[in-house]
């Protein structure tokens, strides 16, 4: 069964996010869904949900603020392996380094920096919203049932660039190549928002909830 939290730090709205997370837990009897602040429940935890939504470094400091989330966090994923899944800017704090209004810090767990998209179209307009075609680059447990050609949906104007190509699970096209999701390990990654992708997302969320790492 197990438990998994999903981290509210006051930088999205997890209203859609709790209730895709609840009925996939429901419905591949992963168990319990707690949406917490609290370090001593992610403490407990068998699987992290970090979302994000908004600039890089105001999600960054709003996590610093919560006294021990960001220790809890660190300790669950990179001492105890806890399978980790960040969506949106809660994926792009995985990175070295944060480059949208100033040079922000980010968790360092995969390599790379989050930039601004620039569209070789210039008719492209940022930030790229709406549906996007994946382009699945690497197999990965989470992956399973997706395909080249399904849709997720994106609200963002910065990127992750990962350092290793062996990172990059899947991404998308939008004037050149914009990543989509990335893993190591027990971390994962959507730059889209699953709660928001009907069918693809709810098949990603259900696999991340079964992976056994």
């Amino acid at each position: 069964m197990g438990l998994t939290v999903l981290v509210d730090y006051d930088s999205g709205n997890l209203h859609s996010a709790e209730k895709a997370f609840q009925r996939m837990a429901l419905e591949v009897g992963a168990g319990e869904v707690l949406v917490s602040s609290r370090p001593e429940d992610v403490a407990r935890a068998d699987r992290i949900v970090l979302p994000g939504d908004g600039a890089f470094p105001a999600c960054r400091r709003a996590l610093g603020a919560y006294g021990g989330l960001s220790q809890a966090i660190e300790e669950a994923v990179q001492v105890r392996a806890k399978p980790f899944l960040g969506i949106c800017v809660g994926m792009q704090m995985l990175a070295s380094w944060g480059r949208e209004y100033e040079d922000t810090e980010g968790f360092g767990w995969i390599g790379g920096e989050v930039v601004r998209i620039t569209p070789e179209d210039p008719a492209l307009k940022v930030p790229h919203m709406g549906w996007n075609d994946l382009v699945i680059d690497r197999p990965h447990p989470v992956l399973e049932g997706l395909a080249t050609g399904d849709h997720a949906y994106f609200v963002h104007s910065y990127q992750f660039r990962v350092a290793d190509p062996a990172h990059l699970l899947a991404h998308c096209d939008y004037g050149g190549p914009v990543t989509a999701i990335i893993g190591r390990d027990t971390i994962v990654g959507t730059q889209f928002h699953p709660e928001k992708s009907q069918a693809l997302g709810l098949r990603l969320i259900g696999n991340f909830l079964r992976w056994r790492p």
